[in-house]
């Protein structure tokens, strides 16, 4: 499974495309800008674009989506329901942080937890949640690759100063969670560079 890595929206995300050779799905996690080309880029590849994942519901983080979901209404958008009120409060949330950006309404359908069965060709698609950084932040990990958010950077991890944040949950969250993982996997953070979970647990020194 390939992975490759945009930095979309006014503050700029990490937008993930994995994409499977063998069953050529694509699948793209946050999406905070720049979705058409993107989509085309895909597409003129050879690969059907699936769904969409949020690993949470901030706004930089999906400030491309209702431009997706007017566009590409059958387009399925996943996320957990329990950050469903950062998508209703989208447009306050933009203005708190002083941007300027097309707000329309995202209304969501799909939701996902860890009982969820999601797959790219035939590479299952874990879904790990990880509260703390918001209430729902979710993470993903597929083909020894974790798609972690917000919950956890390069030697750092999210901030839980937000209304529904919560620094000793996210802790457990990363403990319990992530650093169960193997120590070899690559964690591939909302902002920033790339990790390992061994590199976390011997630096991060919010975590040590």
């Amino acid at each position: 499974m390939k992975t490759d890595i945009r930095e979309t929206g006014p503050m700029p995300v990490n937008t993930y495309i994995l994409k499977d050779d063998e069953s050529k799905e694509a699948v793209v996690i946050d999406v905070g800008g720049d979705f058409e080309n993107i989509k085309q880029e895909i597409e003129a590849q050879g690969y059907t674009l699936k769904y969409i994942l949020n690993t949470h519901g901030h706004f930089d983080h999906v400030l491309g989506e209702p431009y997706i979901q007017a566009k590409y209404p059958n387009l399925p958008i996943y996320m957990s329901k329990d950050d469903l009120g950062h998508i209703l409060q989208l447009k306050e949330e933009t203005k708190y942080f002083g941007i300027t950006a097309d707000t329309l309404p995202l209304k969501l359908e799909y939701f996902i937890d860890e009982n969820s069965l999601l797959f790219i060709g035939k590479h299952k698609i874990q879904v790990l949640q990880t509260p703390g950084h918001s209430k729902g932040g979710l993470s993903f990990y597929v083909d020894g690759k974790l798609f972690s958010g917000d919950s956890l950077f390069y030697r750092s991890i999210g901030r839980t100063d937000f209304y529904d944040g919560d620094f000793d949950v996210l802790i457990n969250s990363i403990k319990t969670k992530l650093f169960t993982l193997p120590d070899d996997t690559v964690v591939f953070p909302g902002h920033g560079p790339s990790t390992t979970i061994k590199e976390e647990k011997q630096y991060n020194t919010y975590l040590t």
